[in-house]
């Protein structure tokens, strides 16, 4: 049975699911909305979402993201729409990979590319890729040598600045009477209360102690999800991959305007620079890291942030290469705004956005965003509208799996490279 609009409905964290959540359900007529979120500002520090940029593109290796009329093609058209459009920049996404690449690199390239070339919405905005010619008509200012990289080019896609996007959520959220509650005494939700005689989650305690009545709770810390709802760990693993910065000076910034996405798929990315900070943000590729507590067998993001101010060897080794071989004026430069990112990894990469079983149906769970959340935010709120107000019939594919044991995260993903390592060696080897 659907919630009553003037339930007390409460949002645990404030990322791109619980900001896009909570404006949806208030711009569709919710008026008891409350968003608790343990840091003190928004967006918060632990989100995937505290960043400079986010790629936003709608070709993916499944071909159902991109043909479901709910998902990426529908995602780039509301950047386009006022509240979000000053914060999309339509670049255009460059997609190849190195002449060193393994197979399964081209492969995944192959397959992503597939679900765009012959779209009809995409018809003479895709560019084959395949000589270092062909990068600079695309971006002049390239002057790496690009060995045997090949691909393609699309042009209806680029990236957004993902903390303003999430700042511009927030606002129109509050304005539209959605009450936020921050900080670690008020905002930190440690405990989901049960009523005496069922499972039915029917209060909340905060880090101070004090109860909170909710009618429904929805669930959107992200990579902890399992910290709330352990049983989450059977297929939502805490996930890291790196990210760094070249700090530019004004004129390099501005040479580098309009720079599309680059994204060589076994190397990494990076972006346009930001004029603000002048920094270029960089991610190498590679399998990610996890932080297995060996207590309980799941894992967390870190307890502090400052934990994960790491960038590995093997990651700054793999950024190297990158600037090498597309702007080797900037290989030697010194990174900056080293860190981990951590994310809610899952199995298959798909969400999870679903009642969670045993608490009839008073707690939605919203996770899984498998580093490719952000690109949604404009409409994943939509999708959790949708679950409440059908009485718990969501997308099956974003259904609660039930799994034996816990994940490790450790498994195989398709459109991934290299091992996953554990963060407790990460840590140690920084030390050294």
């Amino acid at each position: 049975m659907p919630i009553s609009k003037s339930a007390p409905i409460a949002i645990i964290g404030a990322g791109v699911f619980g900001l896009s959540t909570a404006l949806q359900l208030a711009s569709d007529g919710y008026t008891n909305i409350t968003v608790f979120e343990k840091d003190d500002q928004i967006p918060p520090r632990s989100s995937a979402g505290f960043d400079l940029n986010k790629i936003v593109r709608a070709e993916y290796e499944d071909p159902w993201y991109t043909e479901n009329a709910n998902t990426a093609q529908k995602a780039i058209e509301a950047w386009k729409t006022p509240l979000y459009a000053p914060h999309y920049h339509q670049t255009g996404f460059l997609h190849l990979v190195s002449g060193s690449a393994p197979q399964k690199a081209v492969d995944t390239l192959t397959r992503f590319l597939a679900t765009v070339r012959d779209h009809p919405k995409y018809k003479g905005q895709i560019q084959d890729i395949t000589t270092r010619e062909d990068i600079r008509n695309i971006a002049w200012q390239y002057d790496g040598q690009f060995p045997g990289w090949k691909g393609y080019f699309n042009r209806q896609a680029g990236y957004a600045h993902a903390s303003n996007a999430l700042l511009a959520v927030y606002k129109a959220a509050a304005a539209n009477g959605v009450k936020f509650i921050l900080g670690k005494d008020r905002g930190w939700i440690t405990e989901l209360i049960h009523s005496p005689n069922s499972k039915k989650i029917t209060a909340l305690r905060t880090h101070s102690g004090t109860t909170i009545p909710t009618t429904l709770t929805i669930v959107a810390t992200g990579a902890a999800a399992a910290t709330l709802i352990p049983t989450a760990a059977s297929q939502i693993v805490a996930k890291s991959w790196s990210l760094a910065h070249i700090h530019l000076t004004d004129d390099e910034t501005s040479a580098l305007r309009n720079i599309p996405v680059t994204y060589a798929r076994d190397l990494g990315f990076f972006f346009e620079p930001d004029p603000v900070t002048n920094w270029l943000k960089i991610c190498p590729m590679g399998g990610g890291y996890v932080n297995t507590d060996p207590v309980s067998g799941r894992s967390l993001p870190p307890k502090t942030l400052a934990e994960s101010d790491v960038l590995p060897v093997e990651d700054e080794g793999r950024i190297r290469r990158l600037l090498r071989e597309a702007l080797p004026g900037f290989e030697g430069r010194e990174l900056v705004g080293k860190k981990l990112c951590w994310f809610a990894d899952t199995r298959d990469s798909e969400f999870v956005v679903d009642y969670v079983p045993g608490m009839e149906g008073s707690v939605v769970m919203l996770s899984g965003d498998s580093g490719h959340l952000f690109k949604m935010l404009p409409i994943a709120g939509g999708w959790v509208k949708g679950l409440v107000e059908e009485g718990g019939q969501g997308v099956a594919r974003w259904q609660w799996k039930e799994g034996k044991g816990q994940d490790d995260g450790k498994g195989d993903v398709s459109w991934r490279l290299g091992e996953t390592r554990e963060f407790a060696d990460i840590k140690k080897l920084s030390k050294l």
